[in-house]
């Protein structure tokens, strides 16, 4: 359904977010992949479409060199060509207008300045002067006239997440006793008269969105009441009210905030819908838009309905799929690909300056896989084995004309990952090789079950290409009595709980021990884990790292770090520590230490076409993410080079 906001009539309610590109150059130019990803998601259907981290003043505002600063008129060549580009397609473009203010980079600017006087990280934070309050409601509206003239719909002013003007709201920050200070009225005074300054210098029909952070989701921060009185404050100046949580100046419990701002895959669809709809009951002239875990279009539609919020706002969602408006249009629901919210793109995009997504392998390549190849020629192509590599193989093989024939050895698609099918918290992965398997079943593809491909096999094919995606199989650990009646492997334990018993210990603080303990807790199984390295591996996914640990914190599942197993009796294991022997107790043992390539085995079918392509974990161990980009341009490749 169509909305208006201001003076422009919105073509439906699903807005994309923001989320900013690491590909801006040190002047603040976008690069032509970051405006191709955008552009997708309009192409996807999102009624609005907006840039993320946009800083409004380089002089006291900066957190790092790769932000677009809006007061350098040396970005409007490259903000222009975004806009037109993106907004050809149908889409308002947006920009989130953001101040790091007591967050800023001492490096980045001539001083930090906060609401009041303290102390971050070692940095000095001078309380803000009025007179420099002013100057920055300027810098807002400035900015916000400069984006228009650019071509930009509307812009979006960041008044949450812990930046400059939700620093103002928080009463443990501000603690002024002028007008900027005090009571909510005052706190709020700074967001309300950047809001109309904007309107002022680019009209009252210019759409204003002020995103908020409902509650700071911490003990020591404020919670729904105040973010209420936030939203009162701005009910009739901003014409939507963005309702998210969280802030990045939590001193304690900083897991749980992060993974309740982006919500995590331990919480359920729509987690922070509730927050919209209490700040909704007391906003009578605003637009309420609500963010976090959506992708479902049943679950937003409802939304919408029963008036929790108006406006419907994807971040991760559309990066996993930007057409899910589309889709949703369409009547195409079941060919949704659901973001499982397990943060690798924003972890990769932290690490290595890229995001990409774990599911869509097409995300932030966008040029790659739209630019014009050679013509290609028809291939019989066969791939051993059906886990995520394979399965996205085939797809992408059928789709670009070729004669695909997929083996499994087993009953049914989906791999080594299938263990994970039954746990709460993987069911967006679930969701996802069950869209798979259906698309492979409506496809042409050749899929062959229960099939084994050996080199024999694999000759009387008669392929031209053969894919090996044999995928790895779990590493037994070499430990006194692995080999236990109460001893069992991760898969086992994910497929199997009840095989457990009341009690487990857990060998290895991978991802793969630390979900599962937290999978057997909610299965009422007391787990704990062992690992004989000085930290938990993360596998690069930092931030999912956060998530897992804040479940840990929340449930009280022990990890004992610098602790070697070294024998296993039918009690618990042995283990040695700094400190020396130590007993745990348990009444099984699981063994998560990680996965060997099934390199001997892959290596077997050289020879057997006259192209040979190993992909996924029987090369090297490798995350969902990297093995479908792999399969993906491996297999849209075949027949062009």
């Amino acid at each position: 359904m169509p909305v208006r906001i201001g003076g422009t009539l919105m073509k439906n309610r699903i807005f994309a977010s923001p989320t900013g590109h690491p590909d801006v150059t040190l002047d603040g130019s976008f690069t032509e992949d970051a405006v191709a990803y955008y552009e997708r998601k309009a192409q996807g259907g999102a009624a609005v479409v907006t840039l993320g981290e946009a800083i409004v003043d380089s002089r006291y505002g900066r957190r790092h060199p790769y932000q677009v600063r809006l007061d350098d008129i040396n970005v409007k060549h490259s903000l222009s060509r975004l806009a037109d580009t993106v907004s050809r397609h149908g889409a308002v473009v947006s920009i989130e207008l953001q101040h790091s203010g007591m967050q800023a980079s001492p490096e980045m600017g001539e001083a930090v300045y906060g609401p009041s006087e303290c102390v971050v990280d070692g940095v000095q934070v001078k309380e803000m002067p009025e007179e420099i309050i002013h100057e920055i409601v300027g810098k807002f509206a400035e900015a916000a006239a400069f984006v228009k003239s650019c071509g930009f719909g509307m812009v979006t002013v960041h008044a949450g997440h812990g930046w400059l003007l939700n620093q103002f709201f928080a009463p443990r920050l501000n603690r002024r006793t002028d007008r900027w200070g005090g009571s909510a009225a005052n706190r709020a005074r700074f967001a309300v008269e950047v809001t109309d300054a904007i309107h002022r210098l680019c009209g009252p029909e210019f759409p204003v969105e002020v995103r908020i952070s409902a509650t700071e989701c911490h003990a020591a921060g404020y919670g729904i009441e105040e973010g209420v009185k936030y939203a009162e404050q701005l009910d009739g100046h901003a014409d939507i009210i963005h309702v998210s949580v969280g802030c990045w100046t939590a001193l304690t419990d900083i897991n749980n905030v992060f993974a309740t701002t982006h919500p995590s895959m331990f919480l359920p669809d729509g987690a922070n819908v509730r927050f919209a709809a209490e700040v909704k009951k007391h906003v009578y002239k605003s637009k309420i838009a609500t963010v976090g875990a959506l992708t479902d279009p049943v679950m937003m539609e409802d939304i919408i309905a029963s008036g929790k919020a108006d406006i419907v706002e994807l971040a991760r969602g559309l990066i996993c799929d930007p057409d899910i408006p589309n889709k949703a249009l369409d009547g195409r629901e079941d060919e949704i690909i659901h973001c499982m919210r397990c943060l690798s793109c924003f972890s990769h995009g932290r690490a290595q300056g890229h995001f990409f997504c774990a599911l869509n392998p097409e995300t932030n390549r966008e040029r790659t896989f739209e630019r014009a190849l050679p013509a290609v020629k028809k291939q019989k192509v066969l791939i051993a084995g059906g886990g995520i590599g394979g399965m996205q193989a085939a797809l992408t093989a059928a789709k670009n004309g070729h004669e695909v024939i997929l083996c499994e050895k087993g009953s049914r698609l989906g791999g080594n990952i299938l263990c994970e099918e039954n746990v709460p918290f993987k069911k967006h992965l679930k969701q996802y090789i069950k869209l798979q398997e259906r698309l492979i079943g409506r496809s042409e593809i050749d899929l062959r079950l229960m099939t084994e491909v050996t080199p024999a096999y694999a000759k009387s094919v008669g392929a031209d290409v053969l894919i090996a995606a044999l995928g790895s199989a779990p590493v037994i650990p070499d430990i006194e009595g692995i080999d236990g009646d109460n001893v069992l492997g991760a898969q086992e334990a994910y497929r199997t709980p009840e095989k457990i018993g009341g009690s487990a210990v857990i060998l290895g603080a991978g991802l793969v021990g630390l979900e599962l303990a937290v999978y057997l807790d909610m299965q009422g199984i007391q787990a704990h884990v062992v690992e004989m390295d000085e930290q938990i591996s993360t596998g690069g996914n930092d931030l999912h790292g956060m998530a897992v640990q804040a479940q840990l914190d929340k449930r009280g599942i022990d990890v004992r770090l610098n602790t070697k197993a070294v024998r296993i009796d039918d009690g618990g294991v042995w283990c040695q520590t700094p400190e020396g022997e130590m007993y745990s107790k348990a009444e099984s043992v699981v063994y998560a230490v990680g996965h060997r390539p099934l390199m001997k085995e892959a290596a077997a079918y050289y020879g057997c076409a006259k192209r040979f392509y190993p992909i996924g974990d029987c090369t090297m161990p490798r995350n969902i993410g990297e093995v479908n980009a792999v399969a993906a341009t491996i297999a849209r490749d075949i027949g062009r080079f």
